[in-house]
């Protein structure tokens, strides 16, 4: 027996063990075309949008635990991804713009934000296992009457959470990683009590608001801070000329709980100021946008409150009813429901409606309509929704009655209609490294050599690096 090192030039190495009696020189050959094939799958950044036709956009809205119902969807959408353009892709590789907001936010970096391979730090099918995992203490439970009773005095005292178990895992997880320094384009609403008016971070802002440029732990726990839940977030930045602003941030969910428009507004505002990456297209043409927005789901048709009830409310009824807190499911679901609505329309308008897909699910009931109920028991059910919901059909609202409906038109169930969208993501990464000159030239610096013992000429593979060392055992 001996050992092969195969290495190629793209820095994928095999090592494989080879019997003695095999025709070598046929087993190498065998070798090589499985190393170069790997060294294929090496995939490059995704490249400016003037290169291709579309303008891609991924947005994912906030809902605390509920965030595992989108992280499901999102591994699945990475799976196909991966079938068509191999192991390595991941979900930052084929988007123009990633959004989040609240939990969403925290998905958003963990998708984005590079590890030392300069890769995505998390690929999408760890962002479940994370959730599973760091829920229970980022949302300690208080069990039975005496747990409910805590819980009202909180609410009334303080956040129902001090948040330094999530401030911690964000600060570990995320590091010393920057806005700046994301795969892709990013933007993350949130907002500043102390000016009373949203702040978003975007790594388009970043380029000409250097005080934007915030560590991506500090964006992800500010627009994580939602009222009632957790304490506001404060951080300050300094600019080279040594002016420091202050932040002062809760939940962006206040000002956009479904980001998907704000990550619109801010791709038309670059194509208005002439950002060369989306030349020649105009800022209203919004046909050349593909969006796929996820929901964390909501208990709308359970249709738990009414003027009846709430007519009595002060404020500690506004802040705790049920076990919900009314006026946060209030504004972030109908701030969701407006994009979503005005996005649909916008589509519809242009014959372009098979580019937007949204995916929520407005009959979630009991405790997986929570926020943060963190059980065991519920965590597995946010889970199962999430699996189910692929299986749904592709539905979008109805403008009147304000709740999803199947689409029909053959666009089949979400599951068929991510697998649609997963083609087409690939196909217009292809289109633009076809265009890209700065892609044809990292593939044209390979060196035009042979190093090693062994050549491959009956495979054709000459221009290609390739060392082959065998090691006896």
């Amino acid at each position: 027996m001996v050992t092969l090192v195969v290495k190629h030039n793209s820095g994928v190495a095999l090592l494989e063990r080879a019997p003695l009696k095999l025709p070598f020189l046929a087993y190498l050959d065998f070798l090589v075309a499985k190393t170069l094939m790997a060294g294929q799958n090496s995939i490059y950044q995704i490249q400016a949008p003037t290169y291709g036709n579309l303008i891609t956009i991924l947005s994912i809205d906030g809902g605390g635990i509920r965030g595992i119902i989108p992280s499901v969807i999102l591994s699945f959408l990475e799976s196909e991804l991966q079938k068509l353009d191999g192991e390595d892709a991941r979900l930052a590789d084929y988007f123009d713009v990633v959004a989040g907001t609240s939990t969403g936010g925290l998905v958003t970096a963990m998708l984005t934000a590079p590890n030392k391979e300069n890769r995505p730090l998390f690929a999408a099918k760890d962002i479940k296992t994370f959730y599973l995992e760091h829920s229970s203490k980022i949302f300690p439970q208080c069990r039975g009457a005496l747990g409910q009773a805590a819980k009202i005095i909180r609410a009334v005292l303080g956040p129902r959470y001090s948040g330094k178990y999530l401030h911690h895992i964000i600060r570990e997880k995320l590091g010393s990683t920057r806005l700046h320094q994301a795969l892709t384009n990013v933007v993350i609403p949130t907002f500043d009590i102390k000016r009373l008016q949203p702040t978003i971070f975007s790594t388009y802002e970043v380029k000409s608001n250097e005080c934007l440029d915030a560590l991506f732990s500090d964006i992800c726990i500010g627009t994580s801070a939602a009222p009632t839940y957790f304490p506001p977030h404060f951080f300050q930045m300094e600019d080279k000329h040594g002016s420091v602003k202050e932040f002062n941030l809760v939940d962006g969910g206040v000002a956009a709980n479904n980001p998907a428009l704000v990550a619109m507004g801010e791709v038309t505002k670059e194509i208005f100021r002439g950002n060369p990456d989306f030349f020649p297209i105009r800022p209203m043409d919004y046909g050349r946008f593909l969006v796929i927005s996820l929901g964390t789901g909501s208990s709308k048709t359970e249709e738990k409150y009414s003027a009846t009830v709430a007519r009595g409310w002060g404020v500690l009824g506004w802040l705790i009813s049920g076990g919900s807190n009314p006026l946060v499911d209030v504004f972030m679901q109908s701030s969701a429901d407006m994009v979503d609505i005005n996005i649909a329309v916008a589509f519809k308008a242009l014959r372009s409606s098979k580019n937007y897909l949204r995916i929520g699910d407005d009959t979630l009931t009991g405790d997986v309509s929570s926020v943060d109920i963190s059980t065991d028991g519920n965590l597995q059910n946010l889970v199962n929704i999430g699996e189910k919901l692929l299986k749904k059909p592709v539905s979008r609202v109805n403008l009147e009655k304000g709740i999803f409906e199947p689409v029909g038109n053959g666009e089949g169930t979400n599951e068929e209609a991510l697998v649609r969208f997963a083609k087409v993501l690939s196909d217009e990464r292809r289109l633009r490294e076809a265009r890209s000159p700065q892609t044809k030239q990292k593939k044209h610096q390979i060196p035009i050599h042979i190093s090693g013992r062994y050549k491959a000429p009956r495979l054709g593979y000459l221009h290609n690096v390739i060392q082959v060392v065998a090691i006896p055992l």
